[in-house]
């Protein structure tokens, strides 16, 4: 691992910027990617049940097959690892592992663990599959920018993509219909300086201040 010293939250907040140009010789272990992706999946979500599901990409040929899918973005083939962060349409099919697993774990009472699961059963089901798929992108996207930061913490630099065929993409990887794209990280070392940005100044993004 290689962890910036002395780096606070806001600094490595600060320092994060959407990298499009690697070093394609640099790599990155796949046990590395999963100590990331372990971390990244301490996020909070809707009634703690994950929705989030991700395929790694780190094979070079196979990401020059995706490359073609994410419309020949380069930074597909040239980082280390690309991350497809994917959504469950069907979160609730973990709900019994999820509360079992905090109630083994001595987060609650069996009385509470039963009760939770059983207004998940009785909510989660009945919702459109619409809201089920606004729940699983929202949280996507909090488990997606805990990802880059944490990378950044590690010394390493991504880019969010949100431009790909997603229908080419679950037909070429055979993506359970229960699951749907949502995003791709490219993952690497930036082999240049990233482009940065500016923002909004706060008066311009808060609607009411009392």
């Amino acid at each position: 691992m290689t962890t910036v010293a002395n780096k606070t939250l806001s600094e490595v907040i600060k320092e994060r910027h959407s990298v499009r140009k690697y070093d394609p010789e640099f790599m990155i272990s796949k046990e590395e990617i999963e100590a990331i992706l372990k971390e990244a999946t301490l996020a909070p979500s809707s009634s703690n049940l994950q929705p989030w599901r991700f395929i790694i990409f780190q094979d070079k040929n196979i990401k020059k097959e995706l490359k073609a899918i994410a419309y020949n973005q380069e930074q597909v083939e040239t980082s280390s690892a690309v991350i497809a962060v994917l959504g469950d349409k069907e979160m609730y099919k973990n709900v019994e592992k999820i509360y079992h697993s905090a109630f083994e774990a001595g987060f609650m009472d069996e009385a509470n663990m039963n009760r939770l699961i059983q207004s998940s059963n009785n909510t989660y089901p009945a919702a459109p599959v619409e809201a089920r798929i606004n729940i699983a992108s929202f949280d996507a996207g909090l488990v997606t920018m805990q990802l880059t930061l944490i990378a950044k913490d590690r010394g390493y630099d991504t880019v969010i993509m949100g431009g790909f065929d997603k229908n080419q993409f679950v037909e070429k990887y055979n993506v359970n219909e229960r699951y749907f794209p949502i995003v791709l990280i490219a993952l690497g070392k930036a082999a240049q300086d990233p482009f940065k940005s500016t923002r909004l100044p706060l008066e311009d993004v808060v609607l009411e201040y009392k």
